[in-house]
């Protein structure tokens, strides 16, 4: 997991790409241009008999230059890095910084290529890969790039509820206006507690609890944990939230009916 802080002092996390994901994706790209250099060669050939040898020679180099690096720099270049290979695997080349690559990414990316890729049959490739943590090629770190995973598994949340312990109590209690910045702590807590170690969980649990309690009253029953005291405030917070805004949304109907409605109209 690579990690980056905006501007705004926000964390990005961001997924680079496997060693397989990689090389499945730039086999698929080799594939590709392989077919389509076989396919300039033969209209070459079918034309080989009204050209000399040089023209000949010339039309083949050309041919090889254009499918190996002019194609590949174009298409990464127009589609912000992408290709049919990376959008096979899930894939996208981006800068160190997490920003879309430009044309000069993806000269350097496309020259190199054709070295490390084609002209060593992908074993200088392969070795720089293997000996950096996020399976960078040479043509990346020679342009500060690296390939990004945009197909991660989303993750199902899991919405807060009221333990039947506490279903009494919370029904009667009094939930004033919680912080939002406080209430997304609560509710971020409450989706990842289950991936958190025990110790820190509960240390979590309890500053979370003490700054919540100050909105709600009475306070919980004695033998109430801070991870249910959470879950319970939180769900019945947001359960009166939502009964709140469907009456609102009844109301505004009944509002808008009633001005549409024609003058006098029976």
């Amino acid at each position: 997991m690579n990690s980056i802080i905006t501007g705004e002092a926000v964390v990005l996390e961001l997924r680079p790409a496997s060693f397989g994901a990689r090389a499945l994706g730039l086999l698929l790209d080799v594939v590709l241009n392989a077919v389509l250099l076989a396919l300039l060669l033969l209209a070459v050939a079918a034309a080989g008999e009204e050209l000399d040898e040089a023209a000949s020679r010339t039309l083949v180099l050309l041919s090889v230059v254009f499918c190996f690096v002019i194609v590949p720099v174009a298409v990464e270049t127009l589609t912000r890095g992408l290709s049919l290979g990376k959008l096979a695997t899930g894939l996208r080349i981006v800068r160190d910084d997490g920003g879309a690559i430009r044309f000069r990414h993806a000269v350097i990316r496309g020259l190199t290529g054709f070295l490390e890729i084609y002209l060593t049959f992908g074993g200088l490739a392969i070795a720089v890969a293997l000996f950096n943590e996020k399976s960078r090629r040479l043509g990346d770190v020679m342009a500060g790039t690296y390939a990004l995973r945009t197909r991660v598994p989303v993750e199902r949340a899991s919405p807060a509820f009221v333990p039947p312990c506490l279903l009494t109590w919370v029904e009667a209690a009094d939930i004033g206006r919680i912080p939002d910045a406080t209430a997304r702590r609560a509710t971020q807590f409450i989706r990842q507690a289950g991936r958190m170690s025990a110790l820190s969980r509960n240390g979590m649990a309890a500053a979370l609890a003490t700054e919540v309690a100050g909105h709600v009253a009475p306070p919980p029953p004695p033998v109430t944990t801070p991870d249910d005291y959470l879950a319970a405030v939180m769900a019945e917070r947001r359960n009166r939230e939502l009964d709140r805004l469907v009456r609102a949304g009844v109301q505004s109907s009944a509002v808008a009916e009633r001005l549409h409605r024609l003058p006098f109209s029976p």
